[in-house]
């Protein structure tokens, strides 16, 4: 049987081809830092904290995963900030928004848990099953639950992202950024963003239907009804 022999890319040897090689290497750096960039300049003016951010009818809280069955601490903090938002009269509803594509798998139901523990009475929560990723959450906000002006809260890593998506999803938003340690979670976070960024300047440029969209929910409405 004769041998396959496999051909390894090499370094140019000549100056010029590794001028060349160069060139290429910071354009496809510069092309892959573009979304991340975009992210940046268009959001950091509604960036914001508890303390300042505007206030708007509901808070949207991203899922983060689970643990055993409960927020991991970078959800929780989430939804710390939310509670926070809700103690200070900042919103007055708050949706939670996660993944429940499996029957023993429920961000939603757990963040719900949470803060009704912290004092945001369960009435005031309205819950998004479908939140599979930060566009179907958007899109899903503004379309299923008539979301039109939020405060979105999740880590400062992330939330330029939410914010750019839910801007283009059609929600007139504010971001809170919650602070985290400078730990390996936080260091992947960032990294991962840069990728994400990519997926997002599509999301919003295109503007794909979320992976599930189903009929109009009045959850988000009836709670405000409360306050009439």
């Amino acid at each position: 049987m004769r041998r396959v022999r496999r051909i390894r890319p090499r370094w140019p040897r000549t100056r010029r081809g590794q001028r060349q090689a160069f060139q290429v290497v910071v354009l496809v750096c510069v092309l892959g830092l573009l979304p991340a960039t975009w992210l940046r300049l268009s959001t950091d003016d509604r960036v914001r904290t508890v303390a300042d951010v505007p206030s708007a009818p509901v808070a949207v809280v991203f899922g983060a995963g689970l643990y055993t069955g409960r927020p991991t601490p970078y959800l929780a903090h989430r939804l710390d900030a939310a509670a926070e938002l809700y103690r200070r009269g900042k919103v007055r509803a708050v949706l939670v928004t996660g993944d429940n594509s499996r029957r023993d798998y429920d961000e939603p139901s757990a963040m719900r848990s949470y803060l009704v523990e912290h004092g945001v009475p369960d009435r005031r929560i309205v819950s998004d099953y479908a939140g599979f990723d930060t566009w179907d959450s958007c899109v899903r906000a503004q379309r299923i639950f008539g979301v039109r002006k939020a405060v979105l809260v999740s880590q400062g890593f992330h939330i330029r992202r939410a914010l750019a998506l839910c801007e283009a999803a059609g929600v007139d938003a504010y971001g809170v950024g919650v602070g985290e340690p400078n730990d390996a979670t936080w260091q992947y976070g960032g990294l991962r963003e840069i990728v994400a960024a990519g997926k997002a300047a599509l999301d919003a440029t295109f503007k794909p239907d979320p992976t599930f969209l189903g009929p109009r929910e009045h959850g988000v409405t009836d709670v405000l009804a409360l306050d009439r």
